[in-house]
């Protein structure tokens, strides 16, 4: 992962700066982060941050799921204070004071990423939902501490990527494994479930496909 060139300018402003958005951003966990360094020393792994609690006097928990090698080695890394491992390739981790929790610049601009979500070579990927103008504070927090970050997207929590229709397409045609491999349902079983002709649902399912494809399509290449 490349560091990105400045992101201010890629967070446009809105009518309102308190409307809602989904910012999806990448982030490389500084040098003496626990969960930065354990997948530093495990390039290949991903580590998956299930949930997370603040114990106070920088202490915390976290619940993970990496592989065993990862979770047997946790131990060793001076930011983690305890293991206990759990079920499904699971564990819990306490997090020593000055291990790393959440980074500085999300605390000072007050969010919380999304969980689950993933770290992998040491960079984490955070969906947070803050307004216009924490999202703008959030990058330049994140510049002031010289941490590496890529902005994958950022949107209104309004916005709507399919129609009421569309989304009861693809609602339906997921469930019934139209994109599963092997195919589960074919179109016209679909369009006979719909009540519509399988040329409408032919041209449906391709304008969803089209802008979900153009929606992640830098996510997609990158």
């Amino acid at each position: 992962m490349l560091q990105q060139e400045p992101l201010r300018a890629t967070i446009e402003s809105t009518d309102c700066d308190d409307m809602s958005q989904i910012v999806r951003i990448e982030v490389r966990l500084p040098d003496g982060h626990w969960a930065g360094e354990a997948t530093r020393n495990y390039p290949n792994a991903v580590l998956q941050i299930i949930e997370t609690m603040p114990l106070g006097k920088g202490r915390g928990t976290a619940q993970i799921a990496a592989e065993q090698e990862l979770i047997a080695d946790l131990e060793k890394l001076s930011g983690v204070e305890a293991v206990s491992p759990l079920s499904n390739g699971r564990a819990s981790v306490t997090i020593a004071s000055g291990g790393g929790g959440f980074i500085k610049p999300l605390r000072t601009v007050g969010v919380v990423p999304r969980t689950p979500f993933d770290v992998i070579s040491g960079w984490a990927d955070w969906t947070i939902q803050c307004s216009s103008e924490q999202a703008k504070q959030l990058v330049r927090e994140i510049e002031s501490q010289n941490l590496q970050m890529r902005l994958k997207s950022t949107r209104s929590s309004q916005e709507k990527l399919l129609t009421k229709r569309q989304r009861e397409v693809f609602e339906l045609a997921l469930r019934r494994g139209y994109w599963s491999t092997p195919r589960e349902v074919t179109l016209t079983k679909l369009s006979t479930e719909l009540g519509i002709s399988k040329s409408t649902l032919s041209v449906i399912l391709h304008a969803i496909q089209g802008k979900i494809i153009e929606r992640y399509y830098e996510e997609i290449l990158s």
